[in-house]
């Protein structure tokens, strides 16, 4: 060949095979026949240019790509013909004049179209190319495969309006142009839009923004933060989308810091508090916290999911009314009654406190599940009908408010173990869950489909009783529950979206702000037109962190100096001795002595205190135990008249009494956590009363305790069962898991605690009132550690089966406590000491014989059936009853 740049295929030539390697560039003209194949080897290596001018259809010797590193031109001299590249593989693709192009090997190929005559029509639906360039102002129609979706427009080329057709021939309206350089769009305003738009929903969720503006619609304000996304991420959106994507989301924005809200939707905000307990000297900072919120939300509800009575030294002597005299201040919107409400039922003027709240609240009271009607002292106060013009100081089962047009409903219930940790006299409880399903049907009945629940059943207390989880799943209806009673500090809302079934359902909201107006809670809701809650942002306020409102600081002044007055007044109980709280640390400490490590006179009267107490309220269960934590012991009392500051000021977290239902395992545990420090201090080592606990200091901690006994009536001690199940006292503060009491924790999540409210600096008072000066001067072997002594053996009384009784005389058995044991099929009885009485009972069947058996209290036959008995081996200390 002399000219190696070109190969011209003859007319009389119909098939050829070239070896690419020996060409710097190829045109291909192929011969009058309809196709002309042309096979190319070695071509991979060529990077030159092939151009074809007439139809054809290349193969390769491989069929594996051999045209990738060159470039094909199609320049037809009969514009419009068929070009099939096969599977060729081809990378860089020029076509010049109008033309079919069909192949399967140019999905990575590059196809410029740059046809020399105007209007040519360019058909590349045959082929797998999808980089498709348009290179000058000739191409008229571009027909594509339907895996086309952009196009582009190379530099330069501004006329370029070319039509796109799909495979049959109809125009597609869905292929983009894009430019070959693209232009560069600013999305930086957009993306401060949204995220200054995502702080403000997140802001509102965690409650970061709540109380500094009215949250709006936080649904839509997602909405539009998600569009604005999709156009960021968008590579081709122009710089005109862009910035009419960062003005919606910008003003998005501030419609939702206005809590505007729009198609129907309506947001709720509500402002609740809970168990205030009487804690009226931190009213002032409340009512600031009160007065922030309403500065921005005017229309914000205020609910107060009940105990304000009892707790200090305000509610013992003004009986509610300084604490009502802030609710008032507050304008406080409702209120349902904790159990704390019906302290006084059983005091000689019942219930008249409460009516006298009652009577002096200007606001109403909401209460669907409490029966006040035997009770004549609050005739003509309580309405068993919904009212949507309710009256202050009037108690009604469900109020109707009005709030920018909208009707919102609120029902209340209260705790039915009232019954049992108060005192409600002739009031009775009935079902929460029933009374709260007719309420919300009688506010459906009456329009009305946002529904608040104010409750004091608890967030998480017994589940058996009542509690708002149970509540929320279990009623259909129910938008928000502003609940009490637990002391429950939720720093977020809690959603509740399954029913007692597991099955999803509507959203319910549940709140609760702790305790003692330490907390703030807000809460805003969403509800769309439909009644149902579609976003929620809520926190807490704390108070501490706030001033103090001037004027009720003026109006708590007479109040404060009453009390300041009441704290210096002697409580009735001189001390001869002083009742020491000793630290290690505690200048001329005496070793042994630590609050913290050892029993103390103190302690003991403290949880001697707690334990007659529960005693006292708790009239179902048979409470034997009570221990208190060491470090909520904070001083001492010195000897002369007690008064009642010194008494709060050796308890003054104000804590409350609560029972728990633990297994003597759980106790056992209990007490390894109490000894797991000893003799080092530890501020949860445990105070008992009814109780003795044997612990081994030498022992590795979780291996310490050797055995808990609770004292019978007579004196004795029975051992602890690990699998019987006991109640006990403790305080709150415990109960919940203080100190690193999990196994506690556990129990009280488990809905296995009780918080009986009672305030704990009282209990000691009461208790050292009660003792009339009787105090005691020594401790009583409590709490012993009997490391280096012999360990006790002693078994615990009670039925004991035939076979088990005896010992032998190598390991005589000892029971502490009283045994019964029956005679029936047994030919005798052996080396036994019984610590108690011992009862016999059954019908011998034959002659039976005791030996070595010593009984430390009576010997009662009465139950026997027979007389051929030979008691010549039994001692008794006490009396034979026969």
């Amino acid at each position: 060949m002399k000219n190696k740049n070109r190969f011209t295929i003859n007319k009389s030539a119909g098939y050829a095979v070239l070896s690419t390697a020996a060409f710097a560039s190829l045109v291909v003209v192929p011969s009058v026949v309809a196709h002309a194949d042309v096979v190319f080897t070695g071509a991979t290596s060529f990077k030159g240019e092939v151009v074809i001018t007439s139809p054809v259809q290349l193969t390769d010797d491989t069929n594996s790509g051999s045209l990738k590193n060159a470039k094909i031109v199609i320049n037809l001299s009969s514009p419009g013909e068929t070009i099939n590249l096969g599977k060729v593989e081809v990378n860089n693709l020029e076509i010049k004049s109008s033309a079919k192009l069909v192949g399967s090997g140019l999905g990575n190929a590059q196809v410029v179209l740059k046809p020399e005559s105007k209007d040519s029509a360019i058909d590349l639906s045959g082929s797998n190319a999808t980089n498709i360039i348009v290179g000058n102002n000739n191409v008229k129609t571009i027909t594509v495969a339907a895996g086309v979706t952009r196009i582009t427009i190379a530099d330069g080329v501004t006329a370029a309006n070319p039509t796109i057709l799909d495979e049959n021939g109809k125009p597609r309206d869905d292929v983009k142009f894009v430019p070959e350089t693209p232009v560069v769009v600013d999305k930086t305003a957009l993306e401060t839009a949204i995220t200054n738009a995502e702080k403000a929903v997140e802001g509102a969720k965690e409650g970061t923004e709540v109380g500094q503006y009215p949250v709006g619609s936080i649904k839509t304000l997602q909405d539009a933060i998600e569009a604005a996304e999709a156009v960021v991420a968008d590579k081709e959106a122009e710089q005109e989308a862009v910035n009419a994507a960062s003005k919606k989301l910008n003003d998005a924005v501030e419609v939702f810091k206005a809590g505007k809200v729009s198609d129907g939707k309506f947001n709720l905000s509500i402002m609740h508090v809970n168990d205030i307990h009487a804690n009226t000297n931190k009213a002032p900072r409340l009512v600031t916290a009160v007065k922030e919120v309403r500065t921005v939300k005017p229309d914000a509800l205020l609910l107060n999911a009940g105990d304000v009575f009892s707790g200090t030294l305000y509610f013992n002597e003004f009986l509610g009314q300084a604490d009502l005299a802030f609710m008032n201040l507050m304008k406080v919107d409702a209120m349902t009654f904790g159990n704390h409400e019906f302290d006084l039922g059983s005091s000689a003027e019942g219930h008249k406190a409460l009516v006298d709240f009652i009577k002096a609240a200007d606001f109403p009271f909401v209460s669907s599940n409490v029966d006040f009607s035997k009770d004549p002292i609050f005739d003509g106060l309580f309405n068993t009908k919904i009212s949507k013009t309710p009256k202050n100081s009037n108690i009604y089962t469900g109020i109707v408010k009005e709030i920018n047009g909208e009707k919102v409903g609120i029902f209340g219930l209260t705790t039915a173990e009232t019954k049992d940790i108060a005192s409600p006299g002739k009031i009775t409880f009935s079902n929460y869950i029933e009374d709260a399903e007719k309420m919300v049907a009688e506010f459906e009945k009456m329009g009305v489909n946002k529904i608040v629940a104010l409750t004091h059943i608890g967030f998480d207390d017994n589940a058996a009783m009542d509690n708002d989880q149970e509540l929320a799943a279990n009623v259909a209806g129910i938008d928000v529950i502003v609940g009490g009673h637990s002391h429950t500090q939720l720093d977020k809302p809690v959603v509740v979206d399954k029913d007692e079934k597991g099955a999803a359902k509507d959203t319910t909201i549940i709140v609760q702000a702790y305790q003692y107006s330490d907390y703030l809670g807000t809460l805003d809701v969403e509800f769309d037109k439909n009644g149902v809650v579609i976003g929620h942002a809520g926190k807490l306020i704390k108070t501490a962190d706030k001033a103090e409102d001037a004027e009720a600081v003026a109006l708590l002044k007479p109040y404060k100096d009453k009390i300041t007055a009441v704290n210096e007044k002697e409580i009735g109980v001189i001390l001869d001795n002083a009742l020491l709280s000793p630290r290690t640390s505690d200048v001329g400490y005496v070793p042994g002595t630590s609050v913290r490590a050892s029993e103390t006179i103190l302690g003991n009267l403290i949880t001697d205190g707690m334990l007659a107490k529960a005693q006292g309220y708790v009239k179902d269960k048979k409470v034997i135990m009570a221990f208190q934590n060491g470090g909520g012991i904070r001083a001492g009392i010195g000897a002369g008249p007690i008064t009642v500051g010194e008494v709060i000021t050796v308890l003054p977290f104000g804590n409350t009494l609560a029972t728990m239902e633990l297994t003597g395992s759980e106790l056992k545990e209990t007490f390894e956590i109490s000894f797991k420090d000893y003799p080092k201090e530890s501020g949860g080592f445990l105070h008992i009363a009814g109780a003795k606990v044997e612990f081994d200091s030498s022992k590795p901690t979780g291996q310490r305790v050797v055995s808990i006994a609770y004292k019978n009536e007579d004196g004795t001690f029975t051992k602890m069962e690990d699998a019987k199940t006991y109640t006990v006292a403790t305080n709150a503060f415990t109960a919940k898991g203080g100190d690193g009491y999990d196994v506690l924790k556990k129990a009280y999540a488990a809905g296995r605690a009780t918080d009986l409210g009672l305030s704990d600096w009282e209990n000691l008072r009461e208790h050292l009132v009660s003792l009339k000066n009787i105090i005691p001067t020594k401790i009583e072997g409590r709490l012993v550690d009997v490391a280096g002594q012999e360990p006790d053996t002693d078994l615990p009384g009670g039925d004991i089966a035939s076979e088990d009784f005896s010992g032998t005389v190598n390991a005589p058995k000892v029971y502490n406590g009283d045994v019964t044991v029956s005679v029936t099929d047994v030919a005798s009885f052996e080396n036994v000491t019984v610590k108690g009485n011992l009862i016999l009972t059954g019908t011998p069947t034959g002659n039976v014989s005791f030996t070595n058996i010593t009984v430390k209290g009576n010997l009662n036959l009465s139950g026997l059936d027979g007389a051929i008995f030979d008691f010549d081996g039994i001692t008794v200390d006490g009396e034979t009853i026969l």
